[in-house]
């Protein structure tokens, strides 16, 4: 468990650092230290927010919220790969339905407390990528 939490915190740093530089987050978390290899400041939220959900509930909710999550993305993946045109898409359209399918199945697998808070976190991170995109892109 503590291998998950660990990889946690790296790739969602990476995910944060990614959202900075697109403006969906504060910029600052977008900042590589001075030798060029990692985003402090996104390491040390992400280390934070992490450390939050497991004092918040245990390692087991923190991760199931975790798997419950990459599971979602994974099925919005496989949506996106649903909307490629014939010339675009390397597997046929079946693959993409199967990995939806399969994702929103495995998703749901969790405790409800766990699916809802994490559609609830879907939610405000809709909200946010509108608010984001008028405070940091300034439009």
């Amino acid at each position: 468990m503590l291998g998950v939490l660990l990889n946690l915190i790296l790739g969602l740093s990476r995910v944060l650092l990614a959202m900075g530089r697109r403006r969906d987050m504060p910029p600052q978390v977008a900042r590589i230290n001075a030798a060029g290899t990692t985003p402090t400041l996104a390491v040390i939220v992400m280390g934070v927010v992490i450390g939050a959900l497991v004092l918040v509930g245990d390692v087991k909710t923190t991760w199931s919220f975790s798997a419950f999550n990459v599971l979602l993305y994974y099925g919005i993946t496989n949506l996106a790969a649903l909307q490629l045109g014939q010339g675009e898409r390397l597997f046929p359209r079946w693959i993409a339905w199967l990995g939806l399918v399969a994702c929103c199945f495995l998703a749901f697998w969790v405790e409800p407390a766990i699916w809802l808070a994490g559609l609830g976190l879907l939610a405000v991170g809709l909200g946010w990528k509108f608010l984001a995109n008028r405070l940091f892109s300034g439009g």
